[in-house]
């Protein structure tokens, strides 16, 4: 059960705390000299502005969550967010995480941010499966654990299509490999054939990563009520007679969020970073009869030509390849 926290929670909350602290090396709570707010948790939380919410299990604390407003981009933080170990993987996690976000985007948070120890690796993997991304600096905590903490962040509501930078695009490795088996699985045309697996998907956005970091690709995440819901990849040619030309790649929209307009936000931002790198000419390729085909085509793209029986679907069979290009 998720409810309100409270004051007199304290001691369920340095419990929980605690134990999740010592499952990693060098991670010390010392309540009184660093933390004294968890003395008073719930009053803290009202005085940032903010909430906090615990979940009780056969009457014992398990979970707890907090968030605030911060003044900087009508943002909000995710805090203190915690789950007893014997507790995870029952989706409570989840539903305190959504009952907090829930809470920020009714109050006009236009972004969520939270800070995580480097230590941290089971959080960090949770954050990312929620459509989270690396952003920003490292910050270094003056502590008896000598914390170091990644801030993660993404759009809390509506449809935001932003550019990810080499930490961003390697932190959205997990779930962008979801959405790839998910679009693969469900027909798309992304060079892969059904099933494909987790391994192969991870290894190709590893590359991906790796692109952007060497300047070579732009990743585009599109984000829809703080879900990670599709991505683009802008290739840029890197031979000196084509210093104008760049090329759209794995376009892709999750299956189940399609016809919301994601395609075309990614498409038409797709555009504006090309011409942000200098590129004014663009190409891509679609299977013909797709329904990439005709988002292409509403978006003035330019048949340059097709290639019959060019590639095979997820049944085997031979499909045609209609090739387009836009002048921006």
């Amino acid at each position: 059960m998720i409810r309100e926290g409270r004051d007199d929670d304290a001691e369920g909350f340095i419990a929980l705390i605690g134990t999740c602290w010592a499952e990693y090396p060098g991670c010390i709570l010392d309540v009184d000299g660093e933390v004294p707010e968890l003395r008073a948790l719930a009053t803290w939380f009202r005085d940032q502005g903010g909430r906090l919410w615990a979940a009780e299990q056969d009457g014992r604390l398990v979970g707890m969550v907090g968030t605030r407003p911060l003044k900087e981009d009508e943002a909000w933080e995710i805090c203190r967010m915690y789950v007893d170990a014997a507790a995870r993987g029952s989706g409570l996690a989840t539903a305190l995480l959504d009952t907090a976000e829930a809470h920020a985007r009714a109050s006009g948070a236009e972004r969520m941010v939270l800070w995580t120890d480097t230590r941290f690796t089971r959080a960090h993997g949770f954050y990312e499966k929620l459509g989270y991304v690396r952003h920003g600096s490292i910050r270094i905590l003056d502590d008896i654990s000598h914390s170091l903490e990644f801030r993660y962040a993404k759009p809390a509501a509506g449809l935001v299509v932003e550019a990810l930078d080499a930490a961003a695009a390697a932190s959205a490795e997990r779930r962008l490999s979801e959405l790839l088996i998910a679009c693969v699985a469900d027909g798309a045309s992304l060079t892969f054939l059904p099933p494909l697996s987790r391994d192969r998907a991870t290894l190709f956005w590893k590359a991906a990563s790796a692109a952007v970091a060497a300047g070579t690709r732009v990743l585009l995440g599109a984000w829809l009520d703080g879900r990670l819901a599709g991505s683009a990849t802008i290739d840029f040619a890197v031979e000196e007679t084509t210093p104008n030309a760049a090329t759209i790649r794995t376009l892709m929209v999750d299956p189940a969020m399609r016809r919301r307009g994601i395609g075309r936000a990614l498409m038409r931002r797709s555009e504006q970073a090309a011409r942000a790198h200098g590129r004014h000419i663009l190409t891509l390729d679609a299977r013909a009869g797709s329904a990439a085909e005709a988002l292409y085509r509403a978006e003035s793209w330019v048949e340059l030509g097709r290639i019959p029986r060019y590639e095979i679907d997820s049944e085997r069979r031979p499909c045609d390849t209609v090739f387009f290009w836009k002048a921006l």
